[in-house]
């Protein structure tokens, strides 16, 4: 069974995913030169997926307010 997609949220596509595919994770290790064009693209290396955290705002103060 499907979502309603007026129950669907808009910034669910924006999150980022923990599961990378293949090519993403030779991309990743390309960057971080760990990988070589000898190697295979099966049993590849673990790669780290940095979350983004989104802030909270500050709360404004009395001397904020002031001005």
């Amino acid at each position: 069974m499907t979502i309603d997609k007026s129950l669907r949220r808009g910034s669910r596509l924006v999150r980022s995913r923990n599961v990378l595919t293949r090519d993403e994770r030779i991309e990743r290790l390309q960057m971080e030169d760990r990988w070589d064009e000898e190697s295979s693209p099966i049993g590849l290396p673990k790669v780290r997926v940095i979350k983004t955290v989104v802030g909270k705002k500050k709360k404004k103060t009395k001397k904020d307010e002031e001005k």
